[in-house]
């Protein structure tokens, strides 16, 4: 199953934007929606094809007991460096890189422990 993660990213004019993430794929779009299907035009067949699923995460704007504001604010800025270097037609430095894959996965990971913690607290 391929996850992928939605982020809201502040925009310099004070708006947002929303990034898509998966692996190594990666995606913008001006509502959650587009960039998903930015996101699943990138995926190929056998990552999102019968029986594979795709799971989407969309982050929420604040922070909590599973991802802080100084990760959130951390993975903004690591997002920023992200799209100008992509804008230049490079890359962000190995470190920084697995920086922000390690942030993305943070996220993810505390995606999952919320959906858990409130499945937790529906139950009778």
């Amino acid at each position: 199953m391929t996850k992928a993660a939605i982020l809201s990213v502040p925009t310099e004019t004070g708006g947002l934007t929303y990034q898509a993430v998966a692996g190594d794929k990666r995606s913008e779009g001006a509502t959650p929606g587009q960039a998903l299907d930015a996101l699943t035009r990138q995926l190929s067949g056998d990552q999102t094809g019968s029986g594979a699923g795709l799971l989407v995460v969309v982050q929420g704007l604040r922070p909590d007991r599973f991802f802080s504001a100084d990760q959130q604010r951390r993975l903004t800025e690591l997002m920023n460096d992200w799209r100008t270097a992509r804008d230049q037609g490079q890359a962000l430095p190995p470190d920084t890189q697995r920086e922000l894959d390690a942030l993305v996965e943070a996220e993810l990971s505390a995606s999952a422990d919320r959906a858990a913690a409130l499945a937790d607290e529906l139950r009778p």
